[in-house]
């Protein structure tokens, strides 16, 4: 019975039914050429067959699960497949806004902590030759960049290659799990004890670290800083139903804007947001003076971790010059204060990164959770917008060929609206997560992103 990481717990700490701790994935395929009509049934009574789990995804809260289980892990020794594993179909004419329907609704609904962490539903119907598979899975085992792993690992480049199992069997090579409570308390401690002087460096150094940027949020007018974002329609209690939008966009024209400003292509992700969202307030008259802030996660994870599980990743607070006009000058202020922060951050270790996304983010970010805390204090921020690396080169699922991939993430509290962005094979694909209540007619905002870049190639790129 592994111990829970402070970073997992929280995740269950913090879930409710208002609020879903679940990551999720839309995948979508293109049938083989030689698929016959049952195709998704074929494959669905196919995938049944792998019964023997990976142990990451064996991982449940132990019992109790509502107070034990939110810090001690446990196996679930008894998979039912036939529960995780799901079968569903579009009706006709199954259109993609049919399925992004589909996805709001599965997104909404919790987990069953009594039970491993995660679902899988193979989706029929959908036009063009086409299917889709929808995975969610808690947040406190996996991250998105762990996710991102879990996805390549059941892919191919070569769509002649079969045989490759789903995303929760167990791959050849891997060990099994011997020990308990108490090896679990011993690894800990042990771990703990050698961490010690690393730690105490580790505290005066973020320290500082947060005195510097704080000095430079001020100096950019204090739009930086925690609890100094504006409140917006955005910024409200939430509910627990979901509306998921998607769409993706050619990674060479979000690359060629970026070059011409000598700007990241995350920066031209943070541009695109920042004019849909001034678009998208403006339209509901609930555009602010003061620019709007995002949580951005950096990942701290160590080289080849993969999927190993868990979370780790850090936060920085960007503002997105929203209360600016010029679609360049936002482009420009939010190049120069990821700029900055990157290199603040470049000389810190991982868990100083953690410990200064904790002071940042994480900390206010609870207080924000509490019942009234909208009426007191000002947001932490206003939204998540995270940008996840994905695979670079078409991917193939046992001769399905991955036409999409979207990533369905979690609305918090007071922050009612996610956009996670993942690139793959050329592409930058958006999946935007809000309340079903508070961000109404969520497609729009697609809509507006595209207006966003179309609007800063215009001003940046010669003809």
């Amino acid at each position: 019975m592994p111990v829970m990481l402070p970073a997992d717990s929280m995740f269950l700490i913090g879930e409710s039914r208002e609020h879903p701790m679940h990551v999720g994935g839309l995948q979508l395929f293109k049938k083989p050429a030689d698929a016959g009509p049952d195709y998704v049934g074929e494959l669905f009574r196919e995938l049944l067959t792998h019964t023997d789990v990976r142990k990451l995804l064996r991982r449940r809260p132990a019992d109790p699960v509502s107070s034990l289980g939110q810090l001690w892990w446990t196996d679930d020794r008894d998979i039912d497949l036939e529960y995780h594993v799901r079968l569903s179909a579009l009706p006709q004419p199954g259109k993609v806004r049919q399925l992004l329907e589909l996805v709001s609704r599965l997104h909404g609904t919790l987990l069953d902590r009594h039970r491993a962490l995660w679902e899988f539903t193979l989706i029929d119907g959908l036009e063009g030759d086409r299917f889709a598979t929808y995975t969610k899975v808690h947040h406190s085992v996996v991250d998105g960049v762990a996710a991102m792993a879990l996805l390549d690992g059941t892919m191919s480049t070569d769509p002649d290659v079969r045989g490759i199992p789903p995303v929760w069997a167990k791959r050849p090579g891997g060990r099994p799990s011997t020990g308990g409570v108490s090896q679990g308390i011993t690894e800990l401690l042990t771990t703990a004890a050698k961490a010690v002087p690393a730690a105490v460096r580790d505290v005066a150094g973020v320290a500082g670290a947060a005195t510097r940027l704080a000095g430079k949020a001020v100096r950019r007018d204090s739009a930086g800083l925690p609890f100094q974002a504006p409140a917006t329609m955005l910024n409200v209690p939430i509910t627990g139903g979901r509306r998921f939008a998607a769409d993706s966009w050619p990674i060479e024209r979000l690359r060629a804007v970026g070059q011409a400003v000598g700007a990241t292509l995350n920066d031209v992700v943070l541009a695109m947001c920042s004019g849909a969202l001034r678009r998208y307030l403006a339209e509901h008259q609930q555009l602010p003076d003061r620019s709007l802030v995002a949580a951005v996660p950096v990942s701290v994870r160590a080289e080849g971790a993969g999927a190993a599980g868990g979370n780790s990743i850090g936060m920085v607070l960007c503002p997105l010059a929203s209360d600016l006009a010029d679609p360049v000058a936002r482009l420009v202020s939010i190049n120069r204060t990821m700029t900055e922060t990157k290199q603040e951050l470049s000389g810190l270790s991982p868990v100083q990164v953690q410990m200064l996304a904790a002071t940042q983010a994480l900390v206010p970010m609870l207080i924000n959770v509490l019942p009234g805390s909208s009426h007191v204090v000002a947001p932490t921020f206003n939204l998540f917008i995270s940008n996840v690396p994905g695979p670079r080169r078409t991917l193939y699922w046992n001769g399905a060929e991955l036409v999409g991939s979207y990533p369905v993430s979690i609305p918090f509290e007071n922050q009612a609206l996610n956009i996670t962005v993942t690139s793959y094979a050329g592409s930058m694909d958006f999946g935007l997560t809000g309340c079903r209540r508070s961000v109404p007619h969520l497609q729009r905002l697609l809509g507006y992103l595209e207006e966003s870049l179309a609007e800063l190639e215009k001003e940046v790129l010669v003809d």
